[in-house]
């Protein structure tokens, strides 16, 4: 089945490599390196199906492989220079010879396209005493862009130093981009060839797998392995998955540790919550009782004021009623007729304890009194404002001398009635008699 399987590396001089080595053993051909002299020659080896050079589109300058790797060398002169940079990748053993070959050259060429550079495509075929569906090719890469019929500067979008140093660190650089448009190219391909075999770029991480990362024994182990020996690398490798299991072991232990905890601090944050809840309802009852606790205490301060307004209102009533009650006998002694009544039916009155009675006292007493006694009409009047001094008033004094003029005002002397005398009749002498 198709399996990702994208990387990338540089071709450093500083490690004791060379363009022209690297590019000889992926072609399975003899080169000679113009710079050193060496001569690099793996015609023999055997496993190469194809190779081809891959130029910028409308790029001028096509040279062959030796042409090509011998310039890279002569450009880059330093002592650590990086001459070239190689992707390594899976092919779909889904696809046949012809249709993987088609895949990797186009994928070079849109790498030769968009950073403007050289490839060198060398497709290898699965090793006899390896896994057969392990179809691979080898991307060798300028790391200066194509400039006319030679090298420019170097190509820095696929410098990673470069990338970080612009301020892209923790961020997605170019051979992130690359290995997500490479998962893309096969998928389309698997897709336009009537394969179901998909293939994803993320990591298991990512993608919430939690299977081992494969790992590569590389050629020597994979000889002494093969050979039914133990190799270094191989036991190395061992040890590191013995390790990851027992990290992984820890990091569940100490997974479900953490979730304990967040789980307790979750309870405990309710709790103090709950508790702050409570504390405010606490508060806000408190509050509502102060204030039921200081309106009680102004009802009560307002019937406290009320009743003591009540008590000097029936003190000065009282008081009142007692001066009139006093001064009664003496206006009796002293007055003559309707005083007297009047002053008898008020004192009656005030002494019961009927003062709603003494407007009904004031009114019938006077009638009763000018309607019963010749006095004076102006000395009534006095007698009952002296007794009532609701007739203090001016207007009520008006009104009340107006009542008693009407009262007062003698009767009309009805005319005598002219009695008729009967006819008289006629006598017997025929004269008239009166009766």
């Amino acid at each position: 089945m198709a399996i990702y399987h994208l990387s990338a590396q540089i071709i450093s001089r500083k490690a004791g490599r060379s363009a022209t080595a690297a590019a000889a053993y992926r072609a399975c051909e003899k080169i000679v390196d113009e710079r050193t002299g060496e001569i690099h020659d793996y015609a023999r080896k055997r496993g190469m199906e194809s190779a081809d050079i891959v130029m910028p589109s409308g790029s001028t300058w096509q040279p062959d492989r030796a042409e090509l790797w011998n310039a890279v060398e002569a450009k880059n002169k330093r002592a650590d220079a990086q001459v070239a940079r190689e992707f390594c990748f899976a092919l779909p053993d889904e696809l046949d010879a012809g249709q993987r070959r088609q895949l990797a050259v186009d994928f070079a060429q849109e790498l030769a396209d968009r950073y403007c550079i050289a490839a060198d495509v060398a497709i290898h075929a699965p090793d006899r005493s390896g896994d057969e569906r392990n179809h691979h090719a080898h991307v060798l890469t300028t790391t200066n862009r194509i400039d006319g019929a030679g090298l420019g500067n170097k190509a820095r979008e696929l410098d990673l130093v470069a990338h970080n140093m612009g301020g892209g660190v923790g961020k997605a650089n170019e051979i992130d981009r690359i290995r997500k448009r490479w998962a893309t190219m096969v998928n389309d391909r698997l897709r336009q060839y009537g394969h179901a075999e998909r293939i994803d770029h993320r990591s298991h991480a990512d993608r919430g797998i939690e299977a081992e990362p494969g790992q590569h024994l590389g050629p020597t182990a994979t000889a002494i392995e093969r050979r039914g020996q133990r190799s270094q690398r191989g036991q190395e490798i061992e040890g590191q998955q013995a390790e990851r299991a027992a990290l992984r072991a820890e990091q569940t232990r100490a997974g479900a540790e953490v979730a304990r905890v967040e789980r307790d601090l979750a309870q405990a944050r309710a709790d103090r919550a709950e508790i702050e809840r409570r504390r405010i309802e606490a508060e806000r009852i408190a509050e509502l009782d102060r204030q039921a606790i200081a309106e009680a205490a102004e009802y009560e301060r307002q019937a406290a004021a009320r009743a003591e307004a009540d008590r000097q209102a029936r003190e000065q009533i009282k008081a009142e009623q007692e001066r009139r009650i006093a001064a009664l006998p003496a206006i009796r002694k002293n007055r003559a007729g309707a005083a007297y009544i009047m002053a008898d039916m008020a004192l009656e009155a005030l002494q019961g304890g009927r003062v709603g009675d003494w407007q009904e006292i004031e009114k019938a007493a006077v009638i009763r009194a000018i309607r019963e006694s010749g006095q004076n009409r102006a000395e009534i009047v006095s007698d009952v404002i002296e007794v009532s001094p609701g007739f203090a008033d001016p207007v009520r004094r008006q009104q009340a001398e107006t009542k008693l003029a009407a009262v007062t005002r003698p009767e009309p002397t009805r005319a005598a009635t002219p009695t008729r005398s009967p006819p008289r009749m006629p006598d017997k002498d025929g004269g008239i008699e009166y009766g």
